[in-house]
């Protein structure tokens, strides 16, 4: 493991490397899942997009069929929330983090008299309305756990009754019924794989978020995969020299040591909510400039946001009309016109990547 001290410039240059956004080169959805090792999903859509910001030449429609496919699998792991996973990592990645989404869901488990022995009662009822590759939406798991004597009719009950499931590998993401979500058991959506260890499972993520992520903290890594500070730490040793780090006002950057360090800075994309690039990080101060007060930067840091050179310089949105959409831009300071010109090719390779024409607003 080697030092140095670079200059935070570098840092967002190299993390713009990192997340193939300065070098979308990935052909397929699962090649860009499969590079994070997990790529946060509860906005299906945004998430999307996430994913065809990291590709040389992709399309909605292509990272949906996928999805359909199960070539890439939405299920919950490293936190509370959905993300999208590559097949092969889905089992060895709940082994490892599934304990802690547990331990933090367990309050909401009591409130709602959520127990061992509810939870297999409702996975036998889950199991024989999925099983023979049968995929329903929630309403009609609702309907045959309400008839089994589960009641689900509660909205938040509910979901944690499939949270567990997804978290014990009973059930996972099925193929979209038009524009409703499906379950699918997840021994039949999924082939089983080699299992990992449990100091392999923690080599394989520390390498996956470093690689894809760096520079970034112990911290980082503790908020991104959910784990202890310990395990965290652990991750790091057994990785040994495969990881540098590099101070910055007695902070530790830890990136892999095959990372490129040269980058397109003066681009500029249009970031869905929850990017990897924004929401894996529990220090976002480098990504909003330090000199700009505005409501809008404490969305920013988390929201739909306007990046150039690594950092934010505004949010965006979108409104989809029949075969056209509107994106309207709302900077947080001065633009120039090279900035200008670079957000223009963002919003129309977003306005390509859904197959429609674009109309581009700033306010």
């Amino acid at each position: 493991m080697s030092t140095g001290k670079p200059k935070q410039p570098s840092i967002v240059s190299e993390r713009l490397r990192n997340h193939k956004l300065s070098s979308p080169t990935f052909q397929q959805p699962a090649d860009v899942v499969r590079w994070f090792g997990a790529v946060q999903a509860q906005d299906f859509h945004a998430a999307k997009w996430a994913l065809g910001l990291r590709m040389d030449q992709a399309t909605n429609a292509a990272v949906e069929d996928a999805f359909n496919r199960g070539e890439i699998v939405r299920t919950h792991v490293l936190r509370p929330t959905w993300h999208f996973v590559a097949p092969e990592d889905i089992r060895w990645l709940l082994e490892l983090t599934a304990p802690r989404v547990n331990l933090r869901a367990g309050p909401n488990y009591r409130k709602f008299e959520l127990d061992e022995r509810v939870f297999k009662r409702s996975y036998r009822v889950l199991t024989n309305a999925l099983k023979s590759g049968k995929h329903r939406t929630r309403s009609e798991l609702k309907t045959a756990l309400n008839r089994a004597g589960i009641p689900a009719d509660d909205t938040v009950r509910m979901a944690h009754v499939l949270l567990r499931a997804e978290l014990d590998g009973v059930v996972c993401s099925g193929p979209r019924r038009g524009n409703q979500f499906t379950y699918a058991l997840l021994e039949e959506r999924v082939p089983e794989e080699k299992s990992f260890s449990r100091d392999e499972a923690l080599a394989e993520l520390t390498r996956r978020y470093f690689t894809s992520h760096g520079p970034a903290t112990l911290v980082d890594f503790v908020w991104w995969s959910g784990l202890t500070t310990k395990d965290a730490r652990r991750g790091i040793e057994l990785l040994d020299r495969e990881l540098e780090h590099a101070q910055i006002d007695d902070t530790a950057y830890w990136s892999s040591t095959s990372a490129i360090r040269d980058a397109n800075a003066h681009q500029a994309y249009l970031l869905p909510v929850y990017d990897e690039y924004n929401v894996a990080y529990k220090n976002r101060q480098l990504l909003v400039d330090p000199g700009v007060v505005s409501e809008v930067t404490t969305w920013a840091s988390l929201g739909p946001s306007v990046v150039i050179a690594g950092g934010i310089v505004g949010v965006w949105k979108s409104v989809f009309g029949k075969g056209s959409v509107e994106v309207e831009i709302k900077p947080i300071r001065s633009l120039t016109r090279r900035e200008k010109l670079a957000i223009t090719k963002a919003a129309e390779r977003y306005a390509a990547f859904h197959g429609v024409s674009l109309t581009l607003t700033t306010i």
